[in-house]
């Protein structure tokens, strides 16, 4: 992490960026520890040994928990830096200094971060942090799902009326995101649990392998689901922040048999939930009361 010339920061970071809100949450979490917005502080989705070190990779919910707990101690690494030359530019010590939005504050003085990074480069120096994380310890997160169903014997036609998920990502970074990937977990969790079915020959092949044959959850197909964050603050993840990504996926399938059972009285042991096996199924059971 570095202090540009115009006063912001950047902060390069080995882990990859593709949609899962790292490049957002790491530039929160920069700016947290340097008293600024997440405006002015600009992550880098470097993913090149050439630039920083060797990520760990982007799987197993380590964006905000790993790569977001190297950011954090890179930031908190440049904040002492910064006021460490602060301090001498104020001819205070560095305890009296504070980082605020664009400056550096002790005693009613004030020295813009653009004036300190230019201070510094006349004396040769650049105001630079460095963090990593190998990824160990870890908490773990925790969700539950719940799901009020309606069932149509006469069809096999499942029909959600209500789903809620409840989710422990400790202090959640942002609430926007983290919803948003709860809400894609539960949804690609349903694909599974009602549509989704590979199906391979005798040769090995699989007959499957297009659209056409593979059924799909359309956007009509899932429903809302009402999301709830437990209040909890990790001691191990930055900043109190636990993983999610994943984990939502989990539960959906079982709270969804469960809630077939209590409706139907028939437990479902296979996947996926389609109309033909839950009305036949039902129909067999009709038969033998």
């Amino acid at each position: 992490m570095t202090l540009l010339p115009a006063g912001t920061f950047e902060v390069d970071v080995g882990t990859a960026e593709f949609g899962n809100g790292t490049t957002t949450v790491h530039r929160q979490i920069a700016a947290g520890s340097l008293g600024t917005t997440a405006q002015l502080s600009t992550r880098q989705p470097a993913t090149d040994t050439d630039v920083v070190r060797h990520d760990t990779g982007a799987f197993g919910s380590t964006g905000t928990v790993v790569a977001g707990k190297a950011v954090l101690r890179a930031a908190q690494q440049l904040a002492e830096r910064v006021l460490e030359f602060a301090a001498t530019q104020l001819g205070v010590a560095a305890a009296e200094c504070s980082l605020v939005e664009e400056a550096v504050v002790a005693q009613g003085k004030r020295v813009l971060l653009k004036e300190l990074h230019q201070a510094a480069s006349a004396h040769g120096l650049a105001l630079v942090g460095e963090g990593h994380f190998e990824g160990t310890p870890r908490s773990v997160a925790f969700n539950a799902q719940w799901f009020r169903v309606a069932v149509d014997p006469g069809t096999g036609e499942i029909r959600i009326l209500r789903s809620v998920h409840a989710a422990d990502a400790g202090k959640v970074m942002n609430p926007m995101q983290c919803r948003g990937q709860v809400e894609g977990g539960v949804a690609q969790a349903l694909g599974a649990a009602l549509f989704e079915n590979v199906r391979v020959d005798a040769s090995g092949r699989a007959t499957t392998a297009a659209f056409r044959q593979y059924r799909l959850p359309a956007f009509a197909d899932v429903p809302r689901t009402e999301v709830v964050f437990a209040d909890t603050d990790d001691s191990v993840g930055p900043l109190g922040a636990k993983s999610m990504s994943e984990s939502p996926f989990n539960p959906v399938a079982l709270a969804l048999t469960n809630a077939l059972r209590d409706a139907t009285g028939v437990r479902f042991t296979s996947l996926p939930l389609t109309r033909d096996r839950v009305w036949q199924a039902l129909a067999s059971r009709a038969g033998e009361e």
